[in-house]
């Protein structure tokens, strides 16, 4: 069974998605850090994220994998070293945003984001996972929130690391990530026709993730599973 997840930056798409696949005993991909991963290896060779056929080549040759920590979360390797922090990093998400507007590295990545979804039961979230990776997904979602909501998710997040960190900078990088996301030529952010639509605004994540799992769980896939 394939659940798709998909949504703006700081909508809490890939906390739930973890938790949701870890209630479900489903394997959990983040596509985003497929594309921050990208970005980090183009900017480790020097290779400007804006070079169309270059990027593309590290789409083509890079070696990820997704492994579960202890606790439940994920464990994301770049040719065999653990970047899970580093791709976290606000400079590579800008990044990635440019390499995510890649045409070639969207397809590049959407194959291998497929490849993985029929290994088995998975949960997947992304930006373009219900309308392009996978339109027939078993179940769909689309979360959303406020703008400045999601900001402030995104500085609670990285203030720690970033004592510098500027809250108005925050709101007006989700606001940039929004445009560049819902404008560009391929694959725009949007929700599929088919998506349960939630805004996760007023919403904690358990409420988010008891809402997914109830509508999963009423479908005749899950229903009967042995």
């Amino acid at each position: 069974m394939i659940v798709a997840i998909d949504g703006p930056a700081g909508s809490g798409k890939s906390t739930v998605a973890r938790l949701v696949a870890g209630r479900l005993k489903f394997q959990y991909i983040e596509t985003g850090s497929m594309y921050r991963a990208v970005a980090w290896k183009a900017d480790q060779v020097g290779i400007d994220p804006k070079n169309l056929d270059q990027v593309a080549t590290v789409a083509r040759d890079i070696q990820i994998e997704f492994k579960p920590a202890g606790d439940g979360s994920q464990r994301v390797f770049v040719e065999g070293k653990e970047l899970t922090r580093d791709l976290k990093n606000e400079t590579i998400g800008r990044m990635a945003a440019v390499v995510a507007a890649n045409p070639e590295v969207r397809d590049i990545l959407v194959s291998k984001q497929r490849e993985m979804g029929a290994r088995g039961d998975v949960v997947m979230d992304g930006r373009d996972i219900g309308t392009v990776v996978f339109p027939d997904a078993h179940k769909k979602f689309y979360l959303d929130a406020d703008p400045v909501e999601r900001a402030r998710r995104r500085y609670d997040e990285m203030k720690e690391a970033d004592p510098g960190l500027v809250f108005d900078q925050v709101v007006e990088q989700v606001r940039q990530r929004d445009h560049e996301d819902k404008t560009r030529a391929t694959s725009p952010l949007k929700p599929a026709e088919d998506a349960v639509l939630i805004d996760t605004t007023a919403l904690n994540i358990e409420e988010v993730v008891s809402k997914l799992v109830q509508a999963i769980e009423a479908t005749p896939e899950m229903e009967n599973k042995p």
